[in-house]
This record gives structure tokens, sequence and C-alpha cells, in this order.
């Protein structure tokens, strides 16, 4: 199936594949003992990952330093497309030194196993408190983006990829849909306006209202979970995923929601994230992206709206992908249903909302949310594992 047939075309016009065909992989074996060695860490095997698979097109491999420093002072790279989070790959100076330009370099996942190669054509040194200030806007380290910039080294290794092999999932393989996958199903499906959704916590009733109004618009809901690398205190992905399956089985309609997993790292980037999602979920071959309040926020660090201001900076032609932005929903007494500002004339003590603090505390003590904030059989899946979490 040709490009032209697909709703929407990939970032930079062509969908990247990274994954070497088996003769290169066998001549890469042959040389595994004797090639210099990078160990990833988790969020950077996910970023091999999706550089490889063509999520994060138009890149063929870590930001070279003229892209990264377009990303992080302008958002855009070094040819003009808009991008706004800096995918690199950090090592220490003594790592760095041992490394010489024009080689292959063997990568090995944290378990010291080989994953994938780097053609190194450039080293080079970063400011991170600058990194930090532009892309995360504090250079606060208790906030968790910023502590993995400062923790991680002081030289970006930058070049092309290639990835061994496409492993299965090691929990979520059904759910494992690559973005040349993912478009192939929604031109089965005849989808023509697909809308991805992100999200690394359970879906409570105002997501479930906001993905239900999006359908009205679009032929198809892309239920894109993040499965990478979150905060200790995130719900862990397992939880997550058998909450969304039994919320797309009891409330939604079996043949408009296409649920798959999305193996990126969490930033907690806010506004510049956002952006980032809504790129990624392009390549995947959405026509359409959620941004909801504070979307990819941690902590007070962002506006309530500033994920969807930050839309305003960037060319929605070049950008290519149609945010769709909504307010925050709430349960509405007056109307007895799920309503925003905009759809509700009810005043303030007519509306239920619910932090998510208050709803941990409740889960933590066994009590089920209302059912205005959540559905019950999503509540319970978490008081479980919350129950399981506390005897460990």
């Amino acid at each position: 199936m040709s490009l032209s047939q697909d709703a929407i075309a990939p970032h930079g016009g062509v969908l990247v594949n990274r994954i070497v065909t088996e003769a290169q992989r066998q001549e890469f074996l042959a040389q595994a003992d004797t090639l210099p060695r990078v160990r990833l860490d988790e969020r950077a095997l996910s970023d091999l990952e999706l550089i490889a698979i063509g999520g994060f097109s138009p890149l063929v491999g870590f930001m070279a330093q003229d892209d990264y420093e377009q990303v992080v002072n302008h958002m855009k790279l070094a040819n003009g497309l808009p991008w706004s989070i800096p995918i690199t790959l950090s090592v220490e100076e003594a790592i760095a030194n041992a490394l010489d330009i024009g080689t292959t370099i063997r990568l090995d996942d944290p378990t010291g196993a080989f994953i994938g190669v780097l053609e190194l054509t450039q080293k080079y040194t970063y400011d991170k408190n600058h990194e930090a200030l532009k892309v995360y806007l504090t250079n606060e380290e208790k906030h968790p983006g910023v502590k993995v910039v400062y923790d991680q080294g002081s030289v970006n290794l930058a070049g092309p990829i290639w990835l061994m092999e496409r492993r299965p999932h090691p929990f979520f393989p059904k759910y494992q849909i690559d973005p040349a996958d993912s478009r192939a199903l929604f031109r089965d499906k005849g989808w023509k306006t697909i809308v991805g959704f992100q999200t690394r916590n359970p879906i409570h009733r105002a997501h479930e209202y906001i993905q239900k109004c999006a359908l009205e618009i679009v032929d198809g809901l892309f239920l894109h979970p993040l499965v990478g690398a979150t905060k200790s205190d995130d719900i862990p992905a397992d939880v997550r995923m058998r909450c969304y399956e039994v919320l797309l089985a009891k409330y939604f309609p079996h043949d408009r929601v296409t649920l798959a997993i999305n193996p990126a790292a969490m930033r907690y980037a806010g506004p510049r994230e956002a952006i980032f999602h809504a790129l990624v979920r392009k390549n995947y071959g959405c026509t359409h992206f959620i941004v909801g309040r504070d979307h990819a926020g941690v902590g007070d660090y962002y506006g309530t709206y500033d994920a969807q201001y930050i839309f305003d900076e960037v060319d929605s032609a070049a950008l290519g992908i149609t945010p769709m932005m909504f307010e925050h929903a709430f349960y509405c007494k007056k109307s007895l249903g799920m309503a925003t500002s905009k759809t509700s004339s009810s005043l303030p003590e007519e509306r239920v909302h619910l932090s998510g603090t208050k709803v941990r505390e409740m889960l933590r003590r066994g009590e089920l949310p209302p059912p205005e904030f959540s559905r019950p059989e999503v509540a319970s899946i978490l008081i479980d594992a919350m129950k399981v979490a506390s005897e460990v």
C-alpha cells in the first residue's frame, strides 16, 4: 500500500525504518566482540527503538549538534521541521574520549545484550543548565526530567543507528503495534481521520468524556499509553493496561478504538512534550491529537493550559497534525453528566472535581472513588494493585 493512501504523511514525508536486514545483522554479529561498546539506559533504549521503527521520523539516529541546538533553542530541526524535545545519547567524557569518529559503536541494552549500533559521526558537549531551562522551563533538580539531564553524561554521541532486531514487548506483545502496522490497520479499518490520546495514567471519567467528544468528529480513537520509563510513584504500566482493557471492553464501541503501547520514556516536559507527543502520533498515522489540561505536566511547573498555548508558536502546516483542545472536564450535578465550562452553566459547588492526590488517598484506604470520577471496574483494579503494593 503506497504512502499516498495513508490518511496522513509521516513527519518529514518518509516513515523511517532502521531495523537491520538479515545480511546486516550477520555482518554486525560477526564484529560484535571487536566493536567498542556503549550501554544504554532505559530511556536511551526506548529512543533507539522509536528511531528504528519510525516513531521519531524523520530522525535516523541520535541528534547531531546542529539539530540539538535548533531543537533546544527554537523547537525546530536544522532543516526547519518542528521538533521540541532533544533526542540524544549522552555519555561520560571518559567514554566519549575512547570512541573515534567514523567508527561503528555497539549499543547494548541495560542487561548488556547487543541491541543496536551507532555509526558515530560526531561528539559534542552541551550546557545542561541551558537545556533544562529551555526544554523543561526550570533548572530545579527536583523536576524529574531535569534530574535525568543533570545525571546523564556530559558528551552527546551523534549518528545514524541500526536496531539489531525488533523484539516482542516482554509484557504487552499483543499491543505492540509499530507505526507501519498502525497505518496499515487504519487503512484496513477504513479510518481516514484518527485521533491519538497520550496517557501515563488510568483513564478517569473526564478523560473518557473528551475521548468520546473527539470520537464524534473523527473515524477512530488511537489509545496510545506510554509504557517506557516513568516516575517511581506513577501507576505501573501493567496495572494501567488492565484498566484500559476493562474500560474499552465495557464503555467504548469496539470497532472504533485501537489500543496500542507507546514504548517511549516520559520526559515530563509539559508544553514541549505536548508538541513532541503530537508528532509521534502523526508518525503512527493519527490526523488529530488530544491536548487536555496540563498535558505531560508534573507538580506546579506549568500553567494549566500552557500545553495548548504552545501550539500557537508552531507553524500548523509544518506540524501536520491537528490538535484538539479540551478544557478541564467535570461531573455536573446540575445536568447530571460530564461537562466543561464551555457546556455547563453550573456553579462551582455543582461540579465534582477530584484531584489525583485525593483519589490515590481514597484508593489506598480501599475506598471506591465516586462513579462521577471513575468507572467502578477501573477503581477496583487500582485498589487491588495498591493492596498488593502495600504488602510488598
